[in-house]
């Protein structure tokens, strides 16, 4: 198979070249490498998608499957029209952020989407759901039904996660912030969570290259309750020290941010507005073909991965989504005042 990766130095785009490249396919990746190097063994085509000229070089091929995970929609929109006459597939990656309702549990594919991106470029992360909303109308557009697949991942984890939100869990039950190894948590058990390993879903995604699989399809890992999820991460890194829940109210107060971002505590979402968003029903995605590995594993992975890095980057001070231990302890102290 010739697949084109556009991108393939980002975290979810390096695991699909790796993937393709381990089956023997042949893989080209066109990107400027300002977000990482390239997988060894695959073609790079240094191009900037801004430009007028980005496809130039890929143009006058012939590819079995595009892989695409942009967020600017007239980036996608300029990809399908140089490439459609040369990919018999185009696959995108979107996000369970495009759909207009995020209350209601189970949702499958066919819930209602957010209105289109009407710009080209996704200014904010604030109109991420908007912009993928765009892509996904400017690929259909191009290619029709029968040649695109759209997989709207939930959240992606895994070793290589510097988003900060599969490694906070287990990285915090390691090195608890405080001498006694209590550890601050949000106190929602009917909140529930899906986290997909990005090395299931870069395979899954190799796999619809090579089936020439179309389609829609919500790509998300296992469902299950937050508390479950928390208990796995205790248990990959031998946490035994109490656990302090906050309820929701109380986090929100303390200007807490959910999921991600500074002074946040990631996977946790505010209930009921947020019921449905981390509960998306992939079982279109499953039966065709989706595993996942254990969240065991992932997170063990993760946690290993996380000792890798810089003391300095080990939650001790600011990152991109969860406590610092100044933060953490503070709030510890804040608690058992109260």
């Amino acid at each position: 198979m010739r697949l084109l990766v556009l991108g393939g130095t980002a975290w979810l785009g390096q695991h699909v070249v790796s993937a393709a490249l381990k089956r023997g396919h042949f893989v080209a990746a066109l990107a400027r490498g300002e977000s990482g190097a390239v997988p060894g063994g695959a073609v790079v085509v240094t191009a900037d998608r801004n430009r007028p000229d980005a496809y130039a070089q890929v143009r006058t091929q012939d590819w079995d499957a595009v892989l695409d995970v942009s967020r600017h929609p007239g980036q996608v929109r300029e990809a399908t029209a140089a490439l459609r006459e040369r990919s018999e597939t185009y696959i995108f990656v979107s996000s369970g952020n495009v759909y207009a309702d995020t209350s209601v549990p189970h949702q499958n594919e066919s819930a209602a989407l957010l209105d289109p991106l009407t710009g080209d470029v996704m200014e904010s992360m604030e109109t991420y759901g908007e912009a993928k909303v765009a892509c996904e109308l400017a690929l259909r557009e191009s290619f029709g039904g029968d040649r695109m697949l759209v997989a709207r991942s939930g959240l992606i984890g895994g070793p290589g996660d510097t988003f900060d939100r599969s490694g906070y869990w287990p990285m915090r039950f390691s090195k608890p912030a405080v001498a006694d190894g209590r550890v601050l948590v949000p106190d929602v058990p009917e909140l529930l969570t899906q986290l997909i390993d990005v090395r299931d879903l870069a395979g899954w995604l190799v796999d619809a290259a090579e089936n020439k699989l179309h389609g829609t399809f919500n790509t998300t890992g296992e469902t299950m309750p937050l508390p479950q999820h928390l208990d796995v991460a205790r248990h990959v890194a031998g946490h035994t020290g109490p656990l302090v829940k906050a309820r929701q109210n109380w986090l929100i107060a303390q200007d807490i941010e959910p999921w991600a971002g500074e002074r946040s505590l990631p996977l946790w979402l505010p209930l009921p507005e947020y019921a449905g968003f981390s509960s998306r029903d992939s079982s279109a995605a499953r039966a065709a073909g989706l595993t996942c590995r254990p969240l065991e594993e992932t997170l063990a992975d993760t946690l290993a991965w996380e000792r890798t890095r810089p003391e300095a980057r080990q939650r001790r001070y600011k990152r991109r989504a969860g406590l610092t231990d100044f933060d953490e302890a503070e709030l510890l102290s804040l608690l058992s005042s109260g």
